[in-house]
């Protein structure tokens, strides 16, 4: 597929933020403008070899022993990683915004707060990032850092990752296993909800577990959205959609963007790189039987997973594209799957 034909894909989840903040590299925003290692998944010179157009760029706040998000092991059993304190959190999760809008004053990227900043965004050829937090450990349960956070940009908030906060409870890497492990959201998070929806940020329910995604169906009025999980039916981990949550996202006119960690793919959960492209279509068939093709999208979890080695980081996403189309997706799907859907839920969830 030749640069003229790239189809341009908005991303629902990366953490090269997280890779940029924690690597002991001089320079960070030349690292990432310039190229970066070649074992990380999104650089400036890769994103445009690949038709990769922007998406949400997620704030991870690590945990302080081990700067990863899951291991890259076979699926197995990890314990629920511990809290973190707020004074840890607002560290890294101050320090990746710093980095961000450093990234943006270097020209870099755009950052994005509406449908039409992406689309501006997209049709000059910049990177269109959307400011996104995956767990809100930074917030205070006054949600005072949520009215600073979302005036310096913060558009999209996954309430939690897959550990507990005063906000409700993660749903931890487990296969196979159902997402029914642990109670729902606490009333900060009830409340936290609610005030999401009063300042128009798009509510991640990736990470969180069934009765959390409950709580969040029964009291947001905004599409329901998961930004990088997959069909629990194909991959039974703990961390992708069963059927009847699917169909809730469904009812919202929400969406779900597909996850490339391996393990979330699987039929057997491992992280296993040596994973074929025709796994991945399978779950987007799945998901735009329960969605329709106005929900579904991408959501690769670069920069923060082990990804199929036929991809092997952003330049490689014309592969996945051509798997699209080799398997008789038309170019309207392909583009709603690639990018429309992510733009229109933003629309629908932020307003134009």
């Amino acid at each position: 597929m030749t640069d003229q034909t790239l189809v341009p894909v908005f991303d629902g989840h990366n953490d090269t933020l997280l890779k940029l903040y924690v690597t002991q590299d001089a320079g960070k925003e030349k690292l990432f403008i310039d190229g970066s290692p070649a074992d990380w998944h999104i650089d400036l010179p890769r994103a445009r070899k690949g038709g990769f157009a922007g998406g949400m760029f997620a704030i991870f706040p690590p945990p302080v022993e081990k700067p990863k998000k899951h291991a890259a092991s076979s699926g197995a059993n990890e314990p629920m990683a511990p809290q973190l304190s707020m004074e840890e959190a607002r560290a890294s999760t101050l320090g990746m915004a710093s980095i961000l809008f450093r990234l943006e004053r270097a020209g870099a990227l755009s950052v994005c707060r509406s449908a039409a900043d992406i689309r501006t965004a997209m049709a000059k050829g910049s990177l269109a990032a959307v400011f996104h937090i995956e767990g809100a450990e930074a917030i205070d349960t006054d949600l005072a850092m949520l009215d600073v956070l979302h005036a310096a940009g913060l558009r999209s908030l996954g309430i939690v990752w897959s550990r507990p906060n005063a906000f409700g409870h993660g749903v931890p890497f487990r296969f196979p296993s159902s997402p029914d492990i642990g109670p729902g959201l606490t009333d900060a998070g009830k409340a936290l909800v609610r005030a999401c929806n009063d300042l128009k940020v798009m509510i991640d329910l990736s990470h969180l577990n069934e009765k959390g995604f409950r709580d969040v169906a029964g009291i947001s009025d905004a599409p329901l959205v998961a930004t990088h999980s997959n069909a629990h039916s194909i991959c039974p981990h703990a961390r992708n959609l069963t059927d009847w949550q699917l169909g809730a996202i469904r009812e919202t006119k929400g969406m779900v963007g597909l996850n490339y960690a391996t393990g979330f793919l699987r039929e057997d959960g491992r992280m296993n790189a040596d994973t074929g492209l025709d796994v991945m279509v399978r779950h987007v068939d799945a998901l735009l039987e329960a969605l329709g093709e106005d929900g579904v999208g991408l959501g690769s979890d670069f920069d923060g997973a082990m990804i199929p080695a036929p991809i092997g980081d952003v330049a490689g996403l014309p592969k996945l594209i051509a798997a699209f189309e080799q398997h008789g997706y038309g170019r309207e799907l392909i583009e709603k799957i690639a990018w429309k859907n992510w733009v229109n839920v933003i629309e629908r969830t932020l307003g134009a």
